[in-house]
């Protein structure tokens, strides 16, 4: 772990496991610090809860599936998240007068983060009838939010006024730099959230197959959740005292894996739900769409693929 002086060369991100000048933080820090730390461990605590539970629905829908590109998305947002989170807790429960390098940590976050978005991505393609003109814009802005992320990440300067933690230190703080970083993530998740309300209203607003509800509603759901952590982490890191910044680090990356792994549990679940009675809208893989002008209000006429 680098200390403060060396992360604002580098990146925002550190943990303190414990630091010969840790008795000199009064009674309220010490208490923030102990709540950020007890919050990370309850993201672990909430994936391997979550992993549990799911686990047979993996099992049905995704192990005996061909390896492609969305199988290895799902299994990088699935199980990356695991290492990440297991290595933030290690730090929050080791002991230690060293500052630990959280730099692996910190790239497994970031790419289980971007695994997970893959998935929303492939969802939004899928219900904008396999748009390559769509896909070829969310995966340039992708690109674009990833280096606007590690340049704010990596920014020398404070790109938000405000309390940074105590120089000479490694606490398990971030500066307001992380916020600007939750913003950018926060932009692309509003995007795809505004594409999916638009297709909705504009090609499938009487189109009621169960295939069409479960893209849109749970995906409205599970994308507002996920919103809703990015926001709380833009907020706790731009105006809540240094000391919370990482209250919500674990849990972006849990939020993220554990509801895009549902959107597609439950796109395969529906998908073949509907295949047992003929009916059918292709998503995801090998699909061949119809408009929706063509579609019938019952659904039916529609050919099926899978998930």
């Amino acid at each position: 772990m680098r200390s403060v002086q060396d992360l604002r060369a580098g990146t925002t991100k550190r943990i303190l496991i414990s630091h010969p000048d840790m008795s000199s933080l009064s009674v309220s820090d010490n208490v923030k610090l102990q709540t950020v730390k007890y919050s990370n461990l309850g993201g672990l605590a909430i994936l391997v809860f979550d992993y549990c539970i799911t686990f047979s629905e993996e099992v049905q829908w995704t192990w005996f599936k061909p390896w492609d590109i969305t199988r290895v998305i799902f299994t990088i947002s699935r199980y990356l998240p695991f290492a990440g989170v297991g290595m933030t807790a290690y730090g929050a429960l080791r002991t230690s007068n060293q500052c630990a390098s959280t730099l692996e940590g910190n790239i497994i976050h970031i790419i289980g983060i971007v695994a997970a978005e893959a998935l929303l991505v492939l969802r939004t393609w899928a219900f904008w009838q396999k748009s390559k003109r769509l896909l070829i814009g969310l995966s340039a802005y992708s690109v674009l939010t990833i280096i606007a992320a590690i340049a704010a990440d990596l920014s020398p300067t404070s790109l938000i006024p405000g309390e940074e933690p105590p120089l000479g230190t490694c606490y398990f703080e971030s500066t307001r730099n992380a916020a600007v970083v939750y913003i950018f993530l926060a932009m692309f998740e509003s995007v795809i959230l505004i594409l999916t309300v638009y297709k909705r209203v504009h090609d499938y607003r009487d189109f009621q197959s169960g295939i069409v509800v479960t893209l849109y509603h749970d995906g409205m759901i599970y994308m507002l959740c996920i919103l809703t952590v990015t926001l709380a982490n833009v907020i706790i890191g731009a105006a809540f005292p240094s000391a919370y910044s990482n209250m919500f680090d674990t849990l972006q990356l849990v939020i993220h894996s554990v509801l895009a792994s549902r959107i597609l549990f439950r796109l395969r679940h529906n998908n073949e739900r509907v295949h047992e009675t003929s009916v059918s809208l292709p998503v995801l893989e090998d699909m061949d769409y119809l408009r929706p002008s063509s579609m019938s209000m019952s659904g039916t006429g529609i050919t099926r693929s899978e998930v």
